[in-house]
């Protein structure tokens, strides 16, 4: 087994799901059994099933093995708030042990484990803990994304910093393209390629409803195989 990743981003809403998709795939691609965990997800419908959020489905129907929706999303909430805010409204904190004995358990299971973060690196799980607790917590190298749009160059740079600062292993991060009208965006990357600490590991375009298969076109395949 080789273990997992960890997959953040410099924001809300700049495609960590299709990026974690689109690496899950790649692997796939390359003989990897492969399982989706997305640890904390708020922002849940009500299904005869229970809560389920889509993106947390997606990650399930997307991995190589049939494992329970609880497996894949072990803190699910139904407000579309910051995870904090939803947990204490819904009288269920979220617990790190939780998550760690969730991820160990599909540890077992498969050659790589891709997990995805919630928000941004600093949003906050509770009392005094935040994403990076967690991501430090289950000690994976990290794949950051950056939504390429105004205003990414600042945060990539402070969310790299500030994982750095936390003692993660930032090994690399993908550029994907969520404003088509943004301009200069060549320069852009050019620039965020000179200045993060760690390779790109693809370049994806604005696409209007990718599929996982797409994303992993565009993601560099043996890099990606050599994050241990």
């Amino acid at each position: 087994m080789t273990g997992g990743l960890f997959v953040t981003g410099t924001d809300t809403g700049c495609g960590k799901t299709e990026v974690t998709l689109g690496i899950m795939d790649n692997l796939q691609q390359q003989g990897e059994t492969v399982l989706g965990m997305k640890p904390i997800a708020s922002g849940a419908v009500v299904m005869d099933e229970g809560l389920r959020n889509e993106d947390a489905l997606r990650l399930q129907r997307q991995s190589s093995l049939d494992i329970p929706y609880a497996s894949v999303n072990p803190l699910t909430y139904q407000p579309p708030i910051a995870p904090h805010l939803a947990a204490k409204a819904c009288g269920e904190p979220i617990r790190l042990d939780e998550i760690l004995q969730g991820y160990a358990r599909l540890q077992e299971m498969a050659d790589r484990v891709v997990v995805e973060g919630v928000g941004g690196w600093h949003v906050p799980l509770g009392e005094g803990i935040t994403l990076a607790d967690l991501a430090r917590a289950l000690d994976l190298p990290m794949i950051l994304v950056v939504g390429i749009r105004l205003g990414c160059i600042n945060h990539a740079l402070m969310t790299a910093e500030c994982m750095l600062n936390s003692g993660v292993r930032f090994e690399g991060w993908v550029a994907n393209l969520i404003d088509p009208e943004m301009l200069a965006i060549d320069d852009n990357i050019i620039t965020l390629q000179a200045w993060l600490p760690a390779p790109c590991l693809g370049e994806i375009p604005y696409l209007e409803a990718p599929t996982p298969e797409q994303i992993a076109g565009y993601l560099d395949g043996p890099l990606l195989d050599a994050i241990q």
